[in-house]
């Protein structure tokens, strides 16, 4: 289903002459039976996308580095052209650009040249594996060149990485029959086998038409009708889009042949039993009712040994006609459920240009209901079956059309084809990290190694510079016991992503949570080094370091340093002589007076704005009401506090004690209620001490309000605006 759907762009993938492609074309879709659904306008888009679904067992896609250069060829030039270089380079200065790429290819297709051709597709489908296109370009020019072992090699590559690709299946099949000597036993067998991989991969898809009437043909073609048989009854089973076709061609393949030559020998002998004990019953009853009797001695007629009357064939073809209509009105069934959501999927292929969000809700919405339908049907099919099966028992033996070999891996469950879906979803929403997220979610619960499989694919394919499904990656491993996995993912994220604060706070924070704070402290100062040129940053850090060992490592003195060492790189930046005053009051408060005091004049001194400096001023005024040893080391700061104001144009004094506050804010007790307001009968007086500005929302005693700048809207200052994404990374979205 995978197609690069670059049409718009030069060098889109598709072949233009491959004999193959003939295969490929999406037959005129006939009109479903009445009641008709709606009309069938997909199957263009069945070209384009190659209509895929995947095993469960087939999840993991391949390894970028799995994609080597292969050994030189003889027909290889030796000189690389200069335009080649220059495309090549503008390719790989900037690897996201997919015009980029696509002009490299281009190039390389005019030119004709095989190395660079192989240089540019290998680098090409590395970053970009889902363009199924360019594996069958890939694929034709090394049987082009005469090597086939290599054309069949890439297209194993190709089904690695995206084995959705009906069209990428077909590609390879006509390899292989064109390649092959039939004439010996085992090519057959191995064809077969093909068959039946790709059947497995992608026969659930709703566009693998083509493939199953592949498939049949290719049996006819062997003269083996019962395997031709077999393979329409497992179609018949399956929802696809022109699944009225498959019972056509059933029906005319049944016509066409004797039962005998079609029919398993089982489902055979137990028709023609029924169907000869059927006709004796009828014959019985009309002789009977004609009062017709044989002379004494004379028997029927005997139908010659090892053949059947015409009528009796007939008989039997009705009776395997009505068995499978059974099971056609079941599938019509379930493709109706299916045809809308179908329907309003517009671009079922890759490509790099973003969804609409209309298309991404569609893909929601199929995802839901699909989901839905396992709660749904788990009891109805069970008991229906049983009911069937009782019923049976008690008329006469059904000959019930088997499934033959390798049917269980196409009539899968019901989580198979959940399965099948999130994959093909993730054909077309590849870029978007919320379907990855969503797929894991789902598995998690069933597999672990399945869960982990998706997001090493997501992460190392597809979206290798989206940091958060990284850490949500890390995350996942860290929970189920992995850190040096958790380890290994964030390591090489902050490699791709250098400078990301995000990612350099995730793996600290893994580091302090195992226990090991050396290295948490050891990361912090790192980057505290390495951000020097950034003062913002470098503070960011700076203070996550300085809490870290005043907190955990109960070392005041060592944070102290760090903080003043900060604070002579960005000597403006507030949060930082916030930090270095909590850090003073949060000690002995006789041994740290001076200290404080020092770092209010300190902030003072500071090129901060006017009324952060009346905050320090506050803040300092309140610990010396509090914890001072003399009046007079109160009044005399106090003064200070009050020249201050003047200086900077702050409020009224009596702002300051109060008498200018809010009458509905004074009215608000500490517990919320609205106190009734009574006229004072006390003359007023001031109180020495103003009361100081709540930080945030803080209001619990002391000095709690010193850590207010640490919550999340003060992120902002540093553009880390909602970064850490802890709802996204520690704990999956529910």
């Amino acid at each position: 289903m995978a197609a690069e759907g670059s049409e718009e762009l030069s060098g889109n993938g598709e072949l233009e002459e491959s004999p193959a492609m003939e295969v490929n074309e999406t037959p005129a879709p006939p009109p479903p039976p009445p009641p008709p659904p709606p009309p069938i306008e997909m199957a263009e888009m069945s070209e384009e996308n190659g209509g895929s679904t995947m095993a469960p067992e087939a999840l993991v896609g391949p390894d970028p580095t799995s994609f080597s250069m292969p050994p030189a060829a003889e027909d290889e030039e030796g000189d690389i052209p200069v335009e080649f270089e220059r495309l090549w380079k503008a390719a790989h200065d900037n690897p996201q650009d997919f015009t980029s790429w696509t002009d490299l290819l281009q190039y390389c297709e005019q030119e004709s040249h095989i190395t660079a051709s192989r240089r540019a597709l290998v680098a090409f489908l590395a970053r970009y594996p889902l363009c199924y296109g360019y594996w069958k370009k890939f694929a034709d020019l090394e049987r082009r060149a005469g090597y086939n072992s290599k054309a069949e090699e890439v297209c194993v590559q190709g089904l690695q990485a995206i084995p959705l690709s009906v069209d990428l299946w077909i590609h390879y099949i006509n390899l292989l029959l064109g390649t092959l000597d039939m004439n010996l036993p085992e090519s057959p067998t191995r064809i077969r086998s093909v068959f039946e991989d790709a059947i497995t991969a992608a026969g659930l898809d709703f566009h693998s038409d083509r493939l199953w009437d592949l498939y049949v043909e290719w049996e006819k073609e062997q003269g083996d009708t019962k395997a031709a048989t077999a393979v329409l009854d497992r179609v018949l089973k399956v929802p696809t889009q022109l699944y009225n076709s498959h019972y056509d061609k059933f029906k005319s393949h049944l016509s066409s042949q004797e039962p005998k030559e079609v029919l398993s020998p089982e489902e055979y002998e137990e028709l023609r039993a029924i169907c000869r004990q059927s006709q004796k019953t009828e014959r019985a009853e009309q002789a009977q009712e004609d009062e017709e009797e044989r002379p004494p001695g004379e028997e029927e007629p005997a139908t010659p040994e090892g053949k059947d009357s015409e009528e009796l064939m007939q008989k039997i073809r009705d009776e395997v006609l009505a068995n499978r209509d059974k099971v056609y009105q079941q599938n019509e069934a379930e493709v109706r459920k299916r045809w809308h959501y179908e329907d309003a999927i517009k671009r079922p292929y890759f490509h790099v240009k973003p969804l609409d969000r209309i298309q991404l809700r569609a893909w929601h919405s199929y995802l839901d209901w699909e989901i839905s339908q396992l709660t749904k049907d788990a009891s109805e099919p069970s008991q229906e079956v049983t009911a069937q099966s009782e019923v049976t028992a008690q008329e006469q033996p059904q000959a019930e059309p088997q499934p033959q070999e390798g049917s269980d891996d196409v009539v899968a469950s019901d989580d198979h084809r959940v399965r099948v879906l999130f994959e093909r979803c993730l054909i077309a929403c590849a870029l978007y990290e919320e379907f990855w997220t969503r797929y894991v979610q789902y598995l998690e619960p069933h597999s672990l190694e399945e869960a982990r499989a998706v997001y090493k694919r997501a992460c190392e394919i597809h979206l290798t510079h989206k940091h958060t499904i990284h850490m949500q990656w890390a995350t996942f491993e860290e929970r189920h016991g992995d850190l040096a996995e958790a380890r290994r993912v964030l390591e090489a994220l902050e490699r791709t992503l250098p400078g990301l604060a995000a990612v350099r706070l995730r793996r600290a924070g893994l580091e302090r949570r195992a226990g090991r704070l050396d290295e948490s402290e050891a990361l912090l100062r790192e980057a505290v080094v390495q951000s020097r040129e950034k003062p913002s940053l470098h503070a960011f850090f700076s203070i996550k370091l300085a809490r870290l060992l005043l907190k955990l490592g109960r070392n005041p003195g060592r944070a102290r340093g760090v903080l003043q060492e900060a604070l002579e790189i960005s000597p403006d930046n507030s949060k930082l002589h916030m930090n270095l005053l909590e850090l003073e009051v949060s000690g002995d408060p006789r041994a740290s007076a001076e200290a404080v005091q020092e770092c209010v004049m300190r902030a003072l001194a500071a090129p901060l704005a006017p009324h952060t400096k009346i905050l320090f001023s506050q803040r300092g005024l309140q610990f010396v009401e509090d914890y001072g040893n003399s009046i007079q080391s109160v009044l005399s700061i106090y003064e200070e506090h009050q020249k201050l104001l003047k200086e900077l144009g702050g409020k009224k004094r009596g702002a300051e004690n109060g008498d200018n506050e809010d009458p509905e804010k004074l009215s608000k007790l500490d517990d919320g209620t609205v106190a009734t307001q009574v006229p004072p009968t006390m003359p007023h007086v001031p109180i020495t001490t103003p009361p100081p500005p709540v930080m945030g929302s803080d209001t619990q005693g002391g000095y709690g309000g010193y850590s207010s700048w640490y919550q999340q809207p003060q992120y902002g200052s540093y553009g880390y605006q909602n970064t850490w994404n802890y709802n996204q990374g520690y704990y999956p979205p529910s």
